[in-house]
């Protein structure tokens, strides 16, 4: 019977567990090395192997024998560890500590508030094509050519607009921007 690696992916594709046993035994050793030197750590090499073999198998009646299997494996078993490089490291809960809480507190809320109300009200005063050109490009996300073409003028009379405009909320706002 062929033992080759691809023989032998073969079988386990048809779901073949002395196959996959006998496969695991031929590599596991060199993965555990290899996963061992890229993450230094034995027992997350240990996962980052364990998972590679996983699929393995899992893959197995998909696989292409398009490079050797060792060099297939070896490519596995190096995301895997890069991934688990990448991660955020585990801490313990006692060690984590408090919590923060990401939702504003009710001052910063307050003052989010407020300070909405004062550029809605600044934004409000602005002259007609001014409010219509601000509020259609920061509001509504629209390109300069998009609201140019809503405002009927070219592209460079709305940048125009939108420079007097913003110099106006500026000059309306002082008091706040300072703050």
């Amino acid at each position: 019977m062929d033992d080759s690696d691809e023989a032998l992916m073969a079988r386990i594709a048809r779901g073949d567990e002395r196959a996959f046993h006998q496969l695991s035994q031929r590599h596991l050793p060199a993965m555990l090395g290899l996963a061992r030197r890229v993450l230094g750590n034995a027992a997350d090499a240990e996962d980052a192997v364990q998972d590679a073999m996983l699929r393995v198998w899992t893959h197995a009646p998909r696989w292409q024998p398009l490079a050797a299997f060792r060099t297939w494996l070896t490519r596995i078993v190096v995301n895997l560890c890069l991934d688990r490089k990448r991660r955020a490291p585990w801490v313990d809960l006692e060690q984590a500590g408090e919590l923060a809480d990401p939702a504003p507190n009710a001052t910063e809320h307050a003052e989010t508030t407020e300070r909405e109300k004062l550029v809605a009200a600044a934004i409000a005063e602005l002259p007609d094509r001014q409010r219509a050109a601000i509020i259609l490009t920061y509001t509504e996300g629209m390109s300069n050519a998009q609201v140019a073409e809503a405002l009927d003028t070219s592209v460079s009379a709305l940048e125009t607009l939108l420079i007097r405009g913003k110099q106006n909320l500026r000059r309306a706002l002082k008091n706040v921007i300072e703050d």
